[in-house]
């Protein structure tokens, strides 16, 4: 599962894109301010359905929603299409997740981001035996991206092994490096420390407490006809699930980096968990978000824990995060300071068109 890096539009450049495609823009309100803002995003919505747009859009604002839109197929074949409760594979916004849950645990008083890998996992070599969670969170252990496939059958042992026989890509703690399987090792340390399945620690102290009954890989009691299978120009793919899982979801190479199921409405349920501190407190909040590490030599972008955080115009932060694998994609964009949630779903994928719409978006309604 991999996560696809947003491009970097500056919010100039993208303010004068918007301006070049929507004349009224100039003054652009949801109908609270004046009248432009929810035509120019009226406009916008219809304009993906045009070019083919599959998925759901959801738009929020102080708690309510006040935009879900959607398009398009989730069976082509038995003519059944995208709806608002329509489940699609959310890729590395998993990610969050798995951060949220470490961060629940260190609130617990049952391990702490700062402390190495090696007080919860067994047999870590000398050279990574002093990464700490916090290093796994920003991927800044220096570890690979991956050992294996996606849907490829490992158990926890090889798994490990595999990881601890590679070399360190870069030394610890001194640079950004994307890695998958940072997020897996914290996946298995959940469980170790929780002494609980990686997805019920999930449901039981993140998914329940907000409210979300339709997110995870295998607990929730799934209407199979509401996951959306996946498409590409000329194929239809498999249901997320439908894939080579182990009994309880994916095997390691996915776990806990991505593959969860989720439609927007749970999602945004998430959103309005995370504003109201009912999963984490303050102190555990500002650590998710925070801007730990620069992405890269830019500092136009920061990763936090499973976030990215990233300035949004002279006054605005926005913290985002997206992830697919090529055929499904999301992405999940936050406005704290403004009460705000974009959140956008799709099950066919269609590369650079796809990747700037939540950030289209937040700008029209910012």
């Amino acid at each position: 599962m991999f996560l696809t890096m947003k491009t970097k539009l500056s919010w100039l450049t993208l303010l004068l894109f918007l301006g070049a495609s929507s004349p009224d823009n100039a003054d652009p309100t949801l109908g609270h301010e004046g009248p432009n803002r929810g035509k120019n995003l009226e406009q916008y919505l219809q304009s993906l359905e045009k070019k083919g747009f599959y998925g759901t859009i959801l738009v929020s604002r102080n708690t309510e929603i006040i935009q879900q839109r959607t398009f398009g197929m989730r069976d082509r074949f038995k003519g059944l299409k995208n709806e608002d409760h329509t489940i699609f594979d959310i890729g590395s916004i998993t990610k969050q997740f798995t951060a949220t849950a470490i961060l629940k645990l260190e609130m617990q008083g049952k391990l702490s981001v700062d402390h190495p890998i090696s007080d919860y996992l067994s047999g870590v070599p000398e050279d990574k035996k002093n990464i700490t969670l916090h290093q796994l969170l920003t991927y800044t252990a220096g570890l690979v991206d991956s050992v294996g496939s996606d849907y490829e059958e490992i158990s926890v042992t090889d798994f490990l092994e595999r990881v601890f026989s590679t070399e360190l890509k870069s030394p610890i703690g001194q640079r950004f490096r994307y890695s998958n399987v940072g997020y897996s090792l914290l996946s298995i340390i959940i469980e170790n420390v929780s002494g609980m399945g990686y997805e019920a620690f999930l449901r039981q102290e993140l998914f329940r407490p907000a409210g979300m009954q339709s997110t995870g890989y295998v607990l929730p009691t799934w209407n199979r006809e509401t996951i959306a299978k996946g498409y590409s120009k000329k194929k239809e793919h498999n249901k997320p699930n439908e894939e080579h899982w182990d009994k309880d979801g994916p095997f390691l190479n996915l776990k806990g980096n991505g593959g969860i199921l989720s439609n927007a409405l749970d999602l945004h349920k998430w959103h309005l968990a995370l504003l109201q501190n009912r999963i984490l407190d303050e102190n555990a909040k500002k650590k998710l978000f925070y801007p730990h590490v620069p992405e890269d030599a830019s500092g136009e972008s920061f990763y936090a824990y499973g976030w990215v955080n990233m300035p949004f115009g002279p006054e605005t932060t926005a913290i985002w995060h997206n992830g697919g694998n090529g055929i499904f994609f999301a992405d999940f964009w936050r406005f704290d300071k403004d009460a705000i949630a974009v959140i956008v779903l799709t099950n066919k994928y269609r590369g650079g068109r796809d990747d700037i719409i939540a950030e289209k978006i937040s700008t029209l309604i910012l």
